[in-house]
């Protein structure tokens, strides 16, 4: 019996309705899957012109959609969470989230459910990511985590022609996580492990689950056949710095043993004092120091706390398994340069020896 997938469109918020809205759909419409498709979107704290135009588009559209309004914006997290709720209580078996600006190729839900399927132990699944519209070159084949919590996506720019079926990891198209905008779930793995933590609000909300499905004993893997292409952007934004790098801590803090936290604090606290020269250079600082403010809020160290206690309480590996997924380079085009070559070697001879430590522990 073929199973039921829901289709999560990424949250519409300011006009990215008005600007995506239409490819998108366009590319859902055109599926091959035999089994049945719903959509869901989640509307945050739009204009009312925008939720109207939203509003006009979908109506009695097939395959059928679903609205969920927001009338204050509480994040991407939430946003998706909302129309995943939905889609659970209407007994779909396979959530996927997709970004709004993103379009898939005609077999992609197919080439999604057959790699799901083909192994109990996968949790979740990343189509391959092309950009728009240079379909000849790569946004994310999976998305990588260095051992400090930065996470970037792999392959980023790299030429598509030429390239082989697996990609990465140490196993047939492991990653780390998907990234939140092809992040294909099946419906028993969101009820073991839990949907985005919505404490996130925006950024890492994505490999912050993908962890918790690690885990627990599952895997998240690419599947390089399933094609879709994206009208990425990369915006360099201060704003954006904060949910970041506050995140990226959140996401160690809460999903490392306890032994492994102390033997990468001295490498934290080096990243640190660099991040600190940083954000002095590109006018951060307010952002850091805010970042490090939240840190010394108990009210947030219950939350962290919380927190830690659920995802150590789904925990079926030792960090030492989990370590093999876990990079000590940071690469991502649009920022690297030469503190990157620099800087690089030197965590990397870190993030090793402490994998020799933790197969110890």
């Amino acid at each position: 019996m073929l199973k039921k997938v829901a289709v999560i469109i990424s949250p519409n918020w300011h006009d990215y309705a008005e600007k995506y809205i239409d490819d998108c759909l366009a590319g859902i419409r055109t599926q091959d899957y035999s089994g049945e498709i719903k959509i869901f979107i989640t509307d945050n704290e739009t204009s009312g012109k925008s939720y109207e135009f939203l509003h006009s588009k979908l109506s009695g559209l097939i395959p059928a959609v679903e609205i969920s309004r927001n009338k204050t914006n509480d994040g991407f997290a939430k946003g998706c969470n909302d129309s995943m709720k939905k889609a659970l209580a209407e007994g779909s078996d396979y959530i996927f989230n997709l970004s709004i600006h993103s379009v898939m190729e005609p077999d992609c839900i197919s080439r999604l459910v057959e790699v799901a399927e083909s192994d109990e132990k996968i949790g979740a699944v990343q189509a391959l990511c092309l950009l728009c519209p240079e379909k000849n070159k790569i946004l994310s084949r999976g998305n990588a985590t260095h051992f400090l919590g930065f996470g970037y996506c792999l392959g980023y720019k790299e030429e598509l022609e030429g390239r082989p079926a697996k990609f990465c990891g140490p196993t047939e198209n492991d990653i780390f996580y998907p990234s939140g905008g092809s992040f294909f779930l099946k419906k028993e793995i969101l009820e073991k492990v839990g949907m985005f933590d919505e404490k996130y609000w925006m950024y890492n909300e994505d490999q912050e689950l993908g962890w918790r499905i690690w885990l627990a004993g599952y895997r998240c893997v690419l599947a390089p056949k399933a094609v879709m292409c994206s009208k990425y952007n990369f915006l360099r934004s201060i704003s954006k710095y904060y949910w970041m790098d506050r995140n990226r801590i959140l996401a160690i803090l809460e999903c490392y043993q306890l032994s492994t936290l102390i033997l990468i604090f001295p490498a934290f606290i080096l990243m640190e004092f660099g991040l600190l020269l940083f954000s002095l250079k590109n006018g951060s600082l307010k952002e850091k120091i805010k970042v490090w403010k939240y840190f010394l809020s108990l009210k947030n160290w219950r939350y962290i706390i919380k927190a830690r206690a659920r995802n150590q309480g789904l925990r079926q590996v030792r960090d030492r398994e989990i370590a093999k997924l876990v990079t000590g380079k940071i690469w991502y085009q649009e920022v690297g340069d030469w503190k990157l070559r620099l800087i690089n070697p030197v965590f990397n001879a870190y993030w090793l020896f402490v994998r020799v430590l933790l197969i110890f522990l």
